[in-house]
């Protein structure tokens, strides 16, 4: 993706966090938001769920002390996950547009999708940089299983490395598949739980703050941002 399709230079990095159910996501966010505090970042976060706001609650209470509860947002879909994220994400922008009015200063967001399958991609009308999360219990053969979340994502995400061995994965063996289905794009093995390779991703997401491709920038907390809005680009599929 481009840098900052969404509402331009200047703009708050938006992250899109989707996976199917269980592998991880909520997690990965709520390891990921204290490290950004820490290097002076100013985080949001909008979680999606079919019926309830289960994740955003979640959330609110794991980083309670770490960022402001009204900084999490819940959005209800009412539909299937990739919808609200990819088909029709008016929910979400019109819900990112509302929180970047009453917080200027926040300099990152993430959307996390509900748990959804290997198809699932985000809008570049909502997203600037798609990370999707597999985990380890999910079984070695889902990278070669492909769908555009494992061959199309910005930041392939291997997560629960710590449970692989317990679960009959091959770890290597499913890396070096993700590898090759990915054609050298990212992948980036975490335990969200003791932090295993949170910091590597952390990196990896910065570089996207001013490049837009994953290649290094420098990333300096305190950009002036500018207002919220859709831009009309079409759905990566």
């Amino acid at each position: 993706m481009s840098p900052h399709t969404v509402t331009g230079e200047g703009s708050p990095l938006r992250i899109g966090v989707g996976g199917p159910v269980g592998s991880g996501k909520t997690a990965l966010i709520e390891a990921l938001v204290p490290k950004l505090v820490e290097r002076g970042r100013h985080v949001g976060v909008i979680t999606n769920d079919i019926y309830t706001q289960e994740d955003a609650q979640h959330i609110r209470r794991q980083l309670e002390g770490v960022i402001p509860g009204d900084l999490v947002i819940g959005v209800e879909t009412g539909s299937c996950p990739h919808t609200a994220v990819r088909d029709d994400p008016t929910m979400n922008l019109m819900t990112a547009a509302d929180l970047l009015d009453e917080h200027p200063e926040i300099d990152t967001l993430f959307f996390e999708s509900g748990g959804d399958n290997l198809t699932l991609t985000f809008s570049p009308a909502l997203v600037d940089v798609f990370v999707f999360v597999l985990d380890t219990a999910e079984g070695e053969k889902m990278p070669r299983k492909r769908g555009p979340g494992i061959t199309d994502s910005d930041i392939l995400v291997i997560n629960k490395i710590d449970i692989a061995k317990y679960v009959r994965c091959d770890l290597e063996r499913m890396v070096t598949d993700a590898d090759t289905v990915r054609s050298g794009r990212r992948v980036i093995q975490t335990n969200c739980l003791d932090g295993v390779g949170v910091e590597e991703l952390l990196d990896a997401l910065e570089e996207y703050r001013d490049t837009g491709s994953g290649e290094a920038g420098s990333g300096e907390p305190g950009a002036e941002q500018a207002g919220a809005g859709a831009a009309g680009a079409e759905p990566r599929q």
